[in-house]
């Protein structure tokens, strides 16, 4: 079964003559395990398709199922539930609380959601390890470069074990080196932990770390190239100036 099936999402912003219509009819499915790039110009429909995907807004038409289950006709709070317990999000902007250190803001969603501290610390310091942040462990957002930044955050996203992880540009604060060491990060996320991770990007070379470019124009998906292991920059590139974004 597909982690993700989105179904004729569509989605209006405004009516009548005002109305934009910012997602057509798009059908997406993403199985577990699975990279995934959305690439596109801006204003295409990149993050509202990932918005809707994660439950942070609501389609106008159309369905979204995450591991079978319906999301779209969802009260506020069951769709809150979900989203803590079964997806993860990585942004641009790290989003860290100032006060809090490496631990204590990987540790969060399952704070949020009741686990004890001590439990909430355990599997936070097991996922900050795993992101190669075992010796950051004690310190706050403003003592860590954004990279490690940005690894705190993948361990936040991933320490409720999801089976989906969305990120929206999630090199785009980053440097060079920086950007390739989160690309791999979320590459190894879905071949070696197994979780569908879909992410938003507009650099050809972050797109590569990825199996599958999903391209975008004017609210739909016009083309969906899956690539190989090996040679996959020249790949991406190939797939974004057929789809015109180069």
């Amino acid at each position: 079964m597909p982690i993700v099936e989105a179904s004729g999402l569509t989605k209006v912003y405004g009516s009548g003559e005002t109305a934009v219509t910012a997602l057509d009819h798009v059908d997406l499915s993403v199985d577990a395990g699975e990279f995934v790039a959305i690439m596109g110009p801006s204003g295409c429909g990149k993050s509202t398709l990932l918005n809707l995907v994660g439950g942070l807004d609501r389609p106008t038409s159309g369905t979204v199922r995450i591991a079978g289950d319906d999301i779209a006709g969802m009260d506020d709070v069951t769709i809150t539930t979900l989203r803590r317990r079964r997806l993860g999000f990585v942004f641009q902007f790290f989003n860290l609380i100032p006060v809090l250190d490496a631990i204590e803001n990987a540790a969060l969603p399952l704070t949020l959601d009741g686990v004890p501290g001590p439990e909430a610390h355990k599997r936070a310091r097991e996922w900050l390890e795993k992101v190669g942040l075992d010796m950051r462990l004690h310190n706050r957002p403003d003592q860590l470069s954004g990279g490690q930044q940005q690894r705190v955050a993948l361990a936040r996203a991933l320490v409720t074990d999801p089976a989906l992880i969305l990120a929206d540009e999630p090199t785009g604060n980053l440097d060079s080196k920086s950007s390739d060491e989160i690309s791999d990060l979320l590459k190894q996320a879905a071949e070696e932990w197994e979780r569908a991770i879909i992410m938003v990007t507009h650099d050809a070379h972050i797109a590569s770390h990825a199996r599958r470019i999903v391209f975008m124009r004017d609210g739909a998906i016009v083309d969906d190239v899956r690539l190989s292991a090996e040679g996959a920059l020249g790949e991406a590139r190939a797939a974004m100036e057929k789809a015109g974004l180069l």
